[in-house]
């Protein structure tokens, strides 16, 4: 999976697990206040989950990951009708390599493995500030603005693969 020089983006082991949600617990739960509970949820157990760590060191950097097929149309029943959607959610890169790309390489990876898990569309709830990163990607907003339990708002978005 291509990332920034300085980082390796691969799909997480289950020892890398609590790097994943190390990174999700800064960015979200400390910086931007989202209880622990609604960050960290059941779902978590059923995804891909995806890590990007920083080289040589291997530190935790960046994190995303991905519902499909039951579990997402049963997390996302109105947005997710058919197999073939990957679910994008809980993106976070941590504080210091911001800034870096690493976030649009993220969200490549997650494409690259939902084509490999040969779905054909990736659906996401961007927080509504982060409408523009997402638009740069290729995906597009529909519906209206809402709230989806951390008190953020947020939007519905698409991007056909």
């Amino acid at each position: 999976m291509t990332a920034p020089q300085r980082y390796r983006i691969a799909v997480a082991a289950e020892p890398e697990l609590e790097g994943c949600y190390a990174v999700r617990r800064e960015v979200f739960v400390t910086e931007q206040g989202v209880p622990e509970d609604v960050e960290m949820d059941a779902y978590d157990a059923h995804a891909v989950h995806l890590l990007a760590t920083s080289q040589p060191d291997g530190r935790p950097a960046g994190t995303a990951r991905i519902l499909h097929g039951a579990v997402a149309r049963r997390k996302y029943p109105t947005a997710v009708a058919d197999d073939l959607t990957a679910v994008l959610g809980r993106l976070a890169v941590g504080r210091s390599a911001r800034g870096t790309g690493l976030g649009a390489a993220l969200v490549r990876a997650v494409e690259d493995e939902a084509r490999r898990l040969g779905l054909t569309q990736v659906y996401l709830e961007a927080q509504t500030r982060a409408l523009g990163f997402y638009e740069r990607l290729g995906y597009r907003a529909y519906g209206p603005e809402f709230d989806e339990g951390s008190g953020i708002p947020h939007q519905a978005m698409r991007r056909t693969l």
